[in-house]
């Protein structure tokens, strides 16, 4: 009988063996980052409203004063002190569109590298950040706005767009960090 004892011990390790990865990988099934912290945003201030000129902005694009960037560790624990491997080095940023108005073509994104350390349960602060360059005022349909001085698109002298900017990094262990995305609407004119 002992033979037949140890082989169902045997099964029933490998088996919670096998078991043991996947209850384990569930957690990162539903955390969109990596890693023991989360990156959310903080103060913005200086984001400009009302209409903005596409000549008038040309050779200076569209820029947020101060974008505030914070490290919030995601399950604290009162016992624990977070480490300052968990501090977040943002490397760059990403700005897409969406048209809030009638018209179905936007501007190509805006993919820059913009460093900044968030310290874990810190703030980073990000002066003078562009939403908008050259590239995508120049580019249809907002270079429409210069020349024919309307959308080609749609016909109108005014144009509505989202944009909407997301943060990407990693902790200095190495956990990929992915903001959420924040929104800003954006009215241009000729």
């Amino acid at each position: 009988m002992k033979p037949v004892s140890q082989l169902r011990k045997a099964v029933v390790l490998v088996a919670l063996v096998a078991i043991l990865p996947v209850a384990g990988s569930c957690r990162s099934r539903t955390d969109k980052t990596a890693g023991p912290v989360v990156l959310t945003f903080g103060n913005i201030t200086g984001v400009p409203n009302g209409t903005i000129s596409v000549s008038g902005s040309e050779g200076t694009g569209v820029i947020i004063g101060t974008f505030t960037l914070q490290s919030v560790v995601k399950d604290p624990m009162p016992t624990t002190t977070p480490s300052n491997l968990e501090d977040v080095e943002v490397t760059s940023y990403q700005v897409t569109y969406k048209r809030r108005d009638s018209g179905t073509r936007v501007p190509p994104p805006l993919i820059a590298s913009f460093p900044v350390e968030v310290p874990v349960n810190g703030t980073g602060v990000i002066n003078n950040l562009p939403v908008v360059r050259q590239d995508q005022l120049l580019s249809p349909p907002l270079g429409d706005l210069i020349n024919p001085g309307h959308d080609t698109e749609t016909g109108t002298a005014i144009i509505v767009l989202d944009a909407m900017v997301t943060f990407f990094g990693q902790t200095i262990s190495g956990d990929r960090i992915q903001s959420p995305t924040a929104t800003f609407t954006f009215e241009f004119v000729p």
